[in-house]
């Protein structure tokens, strides 16, 4: 028999959009002790329908208990596997440098134009960064400013959302 490592699978689930689904998926995670990387919903165009996009550490036994315990509730229309599909990903990120001097606010400033992300706000002493970058930049960009700011920062990080993609391009 040969064990698969953990890695992280991604899965689309549109559900019925009531209240209540939320807490059965996810109570469906913990009674299992499935770890959730990431999970983000938002209404599709259908508002009667949701779509959760799940990010799970998993082996490959594991994941496909997940995914026949999901297929199983009655308020799931439907699973996809987006672990080997072509899929283009997003996470949104905010980043908040404080305590900085001028050299640090343009510092600041040259991190944002080589990520490629927004100045939403800035303050006497602080900078306020938004991302949409997928999960791989965006800890690249934490790890940069956290060796460049110190303890000056806070960071508040939503899930990722994704789609299947078009073409063949990817992630």
């Amino acid at each position: 028999m040969s064990v698969s490592k953990m890695k992280n699978r991604w899965i689309a689930l549109y559900v019925e959009n009531q209240v209540g689904v939320l807490a059965k998926v996810s109570g469906l995670f913990s009674g299992k002790s499935y770890n959730l990387q990431s999970l983000t919903v938002g209404t599709t165009e259908d508002e009667t329908v949701s779509r959760m996009t799940i990010s799970v550490l998993s082996d490959d036994r594991t994941f496909e208990q997940i995914k026949k315990q999901l297929n199983r509730m009655v308020e799931v229309i439907k699973v996809v596997d987006l672990t080997q599909v072509p899929i283009h990903m997003k996470e949104i990120l905010f980043a908040k440098l404080l305590g900085l001097d001028e050299a640090g606010k343009e510092e600041a400033f040259r991190i944002a134009q080589v990520f490629g992300v927004d100045v939403a706000d800035i303050g006497e002493d602080s900078v306020l960064l938004e991302c949409k970058l997928t999960e791989r930049r965006n800890n690249e960009l934490i790890d940069l400013i956290k060796e460049r700011f110190k303890n000056s920062i806070e960071v508040v990080r939503g899930g990722a959302v994704a789609i299947e993609s078009i073409s063949t391009s990817c992630r």
